[in-house]
């Protein structure tokens, strides 16, 4: 559920961020004078650009600990053996 909601709110970022920078892009190409093409950069493409932050920063959020777990994962079972200087859990896995 959790998850479902961060990659709707990843994409809804993805969507809004480039739709400003695409009226950003127009703006820029489009108004006549460097005042309002300046204003067109500004504003939109600033607006644009950190959306898409905010879309990257949740698709992080979203991944790290799955790729956290599946390395922890892999190792395991590829029989990485953990330091001395670790705290071992005390698993089902780690009573053998």
């Amino acid at each position: 559920m959790m998850a479902d909601t961060l990659a709707l709110l990843c994409a809804f970022l993805l969507v809004a961020g480039s739709a400003f920078a695409l009226t950003a892009a127009i703006g820029i190409n489009r108004f006549p004078d460097l005042f309002t093409r300046m204003h067109a950069a500004s504003k939109a493409g600033t607006v644009g650009s950190s959306l898409l932050r905010l879309a990257a920063g949740a698709f992080l959020i979203l991944t790290a600990p799955v790729a956290a777990h599946l390395l922890a994962r892999a190792a395991k079972g590829s029989g990485y053996r953990i330091s001395t200087l670790s705290v071992r859990a005390t698993h089902r896995d780690n009573k053998k």
